[in-house]
C-alpha cells in the first residue's frame, strides 16, 4: 500500500517526540506509518540532532567560534569532565564561542559566552524591518492587501525591487507570480527559517524580535498566491525562536483565521536550507536536493505549486505594502532596500545591523564600533562566499558588486579576520564544515568536499604545497557537476585564500609549478 503524503510527513516529528531513532521508536514508526525499518533508520541518521549524544555538549566549530577560542573552550570542558562533541555552525556567531546540549529529556539548551549586542539605533523611518521596533498587532498590511487585491500586491513587490534575502537574490515578485500562474488550485507557502550558513544569524533575530512581521508577510504571500496552508521550517537548534513564533501565532489568531499555519522543526542539516532539500525534509525524507526543473513554483511540497521565501524576505513585505514599493527601493544605495547584515569575528560589537543595501565593509564595521585588531580579510556572505582581502573593504556589499569579484553577498554573513589569523587554518575551518554538511547525493560534491578538506588539513600539518596543486581543478569539477549550491561553492574558501594570500600557501615544499626551472 502506498503511503500518503500526510502519513510520511509524520515520520520525523514522531522520532523527535520519541527522543530519536531508538529501536522502540523505529518499531512504532514502522507499525504506524508502514515505512520499512531500514528506511526509517536511513532517514533519521541523516540529521545531526538525532545523532548528538546526550548529555554531550556540542561545541560549535564554525569559523566565528574558532576565531573566539572554541578549541580552547572545548578542551576546558573536557578537562572538567564533560563529554564534548564538535558540531557545525549553530547560528550564534555574535555570541561566539557557542555550544548546545541535549539534556536527559532530549530537549536542547544553548551555551553562550557573551551577551548579544542589540542593533545600533538608526532612524526607524529609514528601515524596512527595524529590529528594535515593536510589532503592530493590527495586521494593517494584510488588511491592505485584501483591499487592494493580489495584482496590486505583486505590483508593489515589483516596484520595490525586493530580491530574495536568503542567498540567491532572486526577484521576489517573479516567484510569487510563478505560483499564481499555475493551473493547479492546491498551493502552499513555505518559509525557510532553517538558517545554517556559517556567519549568519539575522533570521534568528527577526523571529525573536519581530515575529509578527514574518507571520504577516506569510499571510500576505498566501493570500496573493491563492494558498491556505503555510509551513514554517524552523531550524532545530532554534528553540526560543520556535517558542516566539508559537506565542505570536496565538496573539495573531483573529487575523489569521483564513490560513492554516504549521511549525516544523528541522533536525540538524545545513543542506535543508536549499529549498528542494527542505521540501524533502518536510515530506519526511532525507534532506537531499531535487533535480530541477521542475522548480518548486510548479511542483514543490506534495508536488504542488509552492512559494518558498526566507524569513527576511517575508519580513520586508508588510512595510512595502504600507509605505510603498518605491519607498522601499529608495532605501538602498546600490540595490533596492535595506539589508540585515550579520557581523561577527574580529569586530568590537558583533550583531545584526540593518543598513542600506550596498554599504561597504568599512561602513558596516564603523557602525559596530570598529575592528578588533588589524583587519586582514573578510568573508562577505558566509562560508559560501569565500574570502576577500581588505583592499575590497570599500566595495559595496550587494549582490552585483560581489559577484563581479567571484564572491557573493549570500545571506550577508560577514565575518572579519584580523592579522592574527592564518589563512590556511581559516580555509580548513570552512572546508571541514562543507565536508560535514554535504548530503553525499552527487559524486562531485561528496568526493570533492573530502578532497578539499584533506588537502587543506594536510597542508596545515605538513606545510607541503604539493597537496594543493589540484584544488582549482577539483573546484571546477564541483562547480560544474554538483546538483546544488553547496558543492558549487565548497572549494571557494580554499581557492580564494590561495589566490589572495599566496605567500601563506608556499609552505616548505612549493608545488611543481612554483619550483625554479
Amino acid at each position: 500500500m502506498r503511503l500518503s503524503h500526510e502519513r510520511r510527513e509524520e515520520l520525523l516529528p514522531l522520532l523527535d517526540r520519541s527522543h530519536g531513532p531508538t529501536p522502540e521508536a523505529i518499531q512504532a514508526a514502522h507499525r504506524d506509518l508502514r515505512v520499512p525499518k531500514a528506511e526509517i533508520w536511513s532517514t533519521a541518521s541523516f540529521y545531526s540532532l538525532f545523532k548528538l549524544p546526550s548529555p554531550a555538549i556540542g561545541v560549535c566549530q564554525g569559523l566565528s567560534c574558532q576565531l573566539k577560542g572554541a578549541d580552547a573552550w572545548a578542551q576546558t570542558l573536557k578537562d572538567q569532565g564533560s563529554a564534548v562533541a564538535r558540531v557545525s555552525c549553530l547560528g550564534q556567531c555574535d555570541r561566539a564561542p557557542a555550544a548546545i546540549q541535549k539534556s536527559a529529556d532530549h530537549s536542547l539548551s544553548p551555551h553562550y559566552i557573551t551577551d548579544h549586542v542589540p542593533p545600533a539605533p538608526i532612524s526607524p523611518g529609514e528601515l524596512a524591518i527595524h529590529l528594535g521596533g515593536e510589532d503592530d498587532l493590527s495586521y494593517a498590511a494584510l488588511h491592505l492587501a485584501r483591499t487592494r487585491g493580489p495584482d496590486q500586491v505583486v505590483q508593489a513587490l515589483e516596484n520595490s525591487g525586493l530580491q530574495g534575502r536568503g542567498g540567491a537574490g532572486f526577484p521576489a515578485a517573479f516567484k510569487w507570480n510563478a505560483v499564481r500562474n499555475q493551473s493547479e488550485p492546491e498551493r502552499y507557502v513555505v518559509c525557510n527559517a532553517d538558517e545554517g550558513e556559517p556567519g549568519t544569524f539575522k533570521d534568528r533575530d527577526v523571529i525573536l524580535r519581530r515575529p509578527h512581521l514574518l507571520l504577516e508577510g506569510l499571510a500576505i504571500a498566501a493570500y496573493t498566491v491563492g494558498a491556505r496552508d503555510i509551513l514554517i521550517y524552523v531550524r532545530g537548534e532554534f528553540v526560543e525562536e520556535r517558542r516566539s513564533l508559537e506565542q505570536a501565532l496565538t496573539q495573531a489568531a483573529p487575523h489569521l483565521e483564513d490560513f492554516s499555519f504549521q511549525l516544523v522543526s528541522g533536525h540538524g542539516a545545513y543542506i535543508c536550507g536549499e529549498e528542494t532539500a527542505l521540501l524533502e525534509s518536510l515530506e519526511g525524507r532525507r534532506g537531499m536536493p531535487r533535480l530541477k526543473p521542475p522548480y518548486p513554483t510548479e511542483a514543490g511540497f506534495r508536488q504542488k505549486p509552492t512559494l518558498i521565501n526566507n524569513v527576511e524576505t517575508l519580513a520586508c513585505v508588510p512595510a512595502i505594502l504600507t509605505r510603498g514599493g518605491e519607498w522601499f527601493k529608495s532605501l538602498g544605495r546600490s540595490e533596492a532596500g535595506t539589508k540585515l547584515y550579520c557581523l561577527s569575528g574580529h569586530v568590537q560589537h558583533p550583531g545584526v545591523y540593518e543598513l542600506p543595501l550596498g554599504v561597504t565593509l568599512n561602513e558596516l564595521v564603523a557602525t559596530a564600533g570598529g575592528f578588533d585588531g588589524t583587519p586582514k580579510a573578510f568573508s562577505p556572505g558566509g562560508a559560501s562566499s569565500g574570502f576577500l582581502p581588505m583592499r575590497y573593504a570599500d566595495t559595496p556589499l550587494d549582490f552585483g558588486s560581489l559577484a563581479k569579484l567571484g564572491s557573493m553577498l549570500g545571506s550577508a554573513g560577514v565575518v572579519v579576520l584580523n592579522d592574527t589569523v592564518k589563512m590556511p587554518e581559516a580555509a580548513l575551518s570552512q572546508s571541514i564544515f562543507f565536508e560535514d554538511e554535504s548530503c553525499g547525493q552527487c559524486a562531485p560534491c561528496r568526493i570533492g568536499t573530502q578532497l578539499v578538506k584533506r588537502a587543506a588539513e594536510t597542508f596545515t600539518q605538513s606545510q607541503n604545497a604539493t597537496h594543493l596543486q589540484h584544488i582549482d581543478e577539483i573546484g571546477w569539477q564541483m562547480e560544474e557537476g554538483s546538483i546544488c549550491g553547496l558543492g558549487m561553492v565548497a572549494a571557494k574558501p580554499l581557492q580564494n585564500a590561495m589566490h589572495y594570500f599566496p605567500d601563506e600557501f608556499q609552505g616548505d615544499h612549493p608545488t611543481p609549478s612554483e619550483r625554479p626551472s
